[in-house]
């Protein structure tokens, strides 16, 4: 799979292709060729999994609103970022 493939898929597409991916290696089967196309194809893949979430974090920032209908970015909160009580 070349760079140009894996920037071709949606986020849910290139998430399973990764999990597919980290399976694979997981079984300690393959030829360490084999290994290393998969490794490289894993790495494109993450980095395009993780522009594509920046983007819609990017999105998620400008649609929301407060106050007098005014929008205002504010940063995304994950559950690790959420404040413990």
């Amino acid at each position: 799979m070349t760079e140009a493939d894996t920037t071709e898929h949606s986020f849910e597409a290139g998430l399973e292709r990764l999990e597919k991916i980290v399976q694979d290696m997981e079984e300690g089967d393959l030829p360490l060729e084999q290994a290393l196309k998969l490794f490289e194809e894993g790495m494109q893949l993450s980095a395009n999994c993780r522009k594509k979430l920046e983007a819609a974090e990017n999105r998620i920032e400008i649609l929301l609103k407060k106050g007098e209908g005014k929008i205002v970015a504010e940063p995304f909160r994950t559950d690790t970022d959420a404040p413990s009580s």
